[in-house]
């Protein structure tokens, strides 16, 4: 692994019990320059792992609650009058930064949701006839409970498409809830985080090493096989895009560079592939019968799957 990864990954570990493919994932997706959906029921430590990681990165983290009551104003900033100088000014909302949370992110109205998909796609802020470029790096992080539905709103097909993967962090093993109990007792194990471990210099720096990772002709078969068998079915009403095929071939290679390879295998595929398609594709009636979830039908696929094997 390389040696700037593996301090990231051991510093947010001090906090983070047992998921190890989980940072893994999120560390890929930074890499890569997207943006993370992090959906699990309520007390798994989605919130936790979110403030781990930015306390450990250099750059400007902000956190906004997402609450019925927020505007887009709040996210993307206005502009006003200065009334010393008579002239417009723009004052940025909380999306100007590195990372941002936006925790609980279904609550949200659809208007205020909406306002973050320019800024996701395009890492800009375009308001009253002017575009505001965000910073480099930029990283959007969401969490959201998928169990309750009192007081959430559906987030559109656009603004999920927008998201570079989807990860589940999923209840700890017995031992694992052991340690859990022993670390949280003298306080949040995230204090113990003192100071970042890598740069943004750093950052921007890993990004363009990871761009020289090698993929065959034929793992780059094998990842168009994967997403065009989520459209040629009768199980889907919608299958994955071509933004998808670019982003798990992305991921492929963040994962392969990680792992301190420079080529990616078609097990780095097989390990991200789930978290970055699942959540771009919609089962019909027939397909949640079979497969239950569209988690579900991307496995299915990935059993059946021709895998390369030179």
């Amino acid at each position: 692994m390389n040696e700037k990864i593996k301090l990231l990954k051991d510093n947010i570990s001090i906090s983070i019990v047992g998921k190890d493919d989980v940072i893994i994932k999120i560390i890929a997706s930074m890499l890569c320059g997207g943006h993370v959906l992090i959906e699990d029921v309520p007390g798994v430590g989605k919130t936790q792992l979110i403030s781990s990681l930015s306390k450990s990165l250099g750059g400007k983290f902000n956190r906004i609650q997402m609450t019925p009551d927020i505007m887009p104003s709040d996210i993307v900033g206005f502009t006003m009058i200065n009334q010393h100088t008579g002239e417009t000014e723009y004052r940025p909302g909380v999306a100007l930064c590195n990372f941002l949370l936006a925790d609980e992110i279904n609550r949200a109205s659809p208007k205020a949701q909406s306002s973050l998909l320019e800024i996701m796609e395009e890492g800009q802020i375009s308001l009253d006839g002017e575009t505001h470029k965000l910073p480099s790096p930029f990283m959007v992080m969401a969490t959201q409970n998928p169990v309750e539905t009192y007081g959430t709103y559906h987030l559109p097909e656009a603004q999920m498409d927008r998201f570079f993967m989807k990860v589940s962090m999923g209840y700890p093993s017995a031992e694992e809830e052991l340690k859990i109990i022993e670390r949280t007792e003298f306080g949040n194990p995230s204090d113990s985080i003192k100071r970042a471990v890598i740069s943004l210099d750093d950052i921007l720096e890993l990004q363009e090493e990871m761009k020289k990772v090698k993929v065959s002709p034929a793992v780059k078969r094998y990842i168009t096989d994967i997403v065009r068998a989520t459209r040629d079915t009768d199980v889907a009403v919608l299958g994955v895009s071509p933004r998808g095929s670019i982003t798990l071939y992305k991921a492929s290679k963040a994962v392969a560079f990680i792992d301190g390879r420079d080529f990616v295998t078609p097990d780095d595929v097989k390990f991200i592939a789930e978290s970055v398609l699942s959540h771009r594709i919609i089962l019909n009636v027939k397909g949640k019968t079979k497969y239950k979830n569209s988690s579900g039908f991307v496995n299915r696929i990935l059993s059946t799957a021709a895998v390369p094997t030179t």
